[in-house]
């Protein structure tokens, strides 16, 4: 628990240092910078150079920002003059909403196909391994095209853009869940039907319980494991797939507000949208590896 925690603050570490050291190396002067398109007055100028230490020595200025940070001072955008972690605040609701619909839908479907279709005809097996093969295959961004194309544009089911009332989630949620579904599906299916081979299947059937039940009961949990460990993996790919998933479907979010920053040149924002992704990042590997005891309770001692 101690060595994971210490793991997790390192990368949060590295996390704010490169984004410090890509402020410092951006070309031209650093308060031009920071004020990007905004206002440009003495006064703007005077206040970002006491806000960020630039008269003092560069090893005091970094020192200054890790304390910022430690404290909860993610800085301010000056092009919308106002705080970043407001503006990350009012953001943060729509875009939670997207992904842990998307992880949704991508985890259960991948645990009702791997269920359905492990150990059953190649048939099956094989129609199952193509779909998922092109929902990995094909980018969020073209899924969610086609999906507006067909339930919007066409039969008029759901709303194009906006993130008004469920209806409005459907089809972004989909655009970002179904690639998860396809990798995390194959990995079930895979661990299911080596799980089923193993001694204590063999073992459970001579009792007399049926497959059904052998998979539910104990071939599942001992799939889990591989599953849970590409956890890590299919979060960056929700919280980067997010970006572009909220402009397609005009959603807000902090999508929207990263495209924006990026866009002009807002560094404060950019910045802190890197450690709040590394932080979630963090913290959901680590819970998630400290749950592999409660999967299979033999890891561990």
């Amino acid at each position: 628990m101690i060595k994971r925690l210490g793991t997790g603050l390192a990368v949060m570490w590295a996390a704010a240092t490169a984004s410090y050291l890509a402020l410092l190396l951006a070309p031209g002067d650093t308060v031009d910078i920071l004020v990007g398109e905004g206002a440009d007055t003495p006064e703007i100028r005077a206040e970002i150079i006491a806000e960020w230490g630039l008269d003092r020595p560069e090893a005091v200025q970094y020192l200054d920002y890790l304390w910022r940070l430690l404290h909860g001072d993610l800085g301010r955008s000056y092009q919308l003059d106002r705080g970043v972690g407001e503006i990350l605040a009012s953001q943060a609701g729509p875009t939670a909403q997207l992904t842990l619909a998307a992880a949704a839908i991508g985890v259960t479907l991948a645990g009702v196909i791997a269920v359905a279709t492990a150990g059953r005809g190649r048939w099956l097996r094989g129609a199952a391994s193509a779909a998922e093969l092109v929902s990995v295959s094909v980018p969020p961004f073209l899924i969610g095209i086609l999906l507006l194309s067909v339930f919007s544009f066409t039969l008029g089911w759901f709303p194009v853009s906006g993130a008004a009332g469920p209806q409005a989630l459907v089809l972004p949620a989909l655009a970002l869940g179904l690639p998860i579904a396809g990798v995390l599906g194959q990995v079930l299916r895979g661990g299911l039907e080596r799980a089923l081979e193993q001694p204590f299947a063999v073992t459970a059937r001579a009792r007399g319980l049926t497959e059904r039940a052998l998979v539910a009961r104990h071939a599942l949990r001992h799939a889990l494991l591989p599953a849970v460990t590409l956890a890590g993996w299919f979060t960056g790919a929700l919280l980067g797939g997010a970006v572009i998933t909220e402009v397609l479907f005009g959603r807000p979010g902090l999508g929207q507000i990263a495209m924006q920053a990026v866009t002009g040149r807002d560094m404060p924002v950019v910045m802190a949208v890197v450690l709040l992704s590394a932080a979630v990042y963090v913290t959901i590997s680590t819970l998630l590896d400290l749950s592999y005891r409660a999967i299979d309770p033999r890891i561990g001692g």
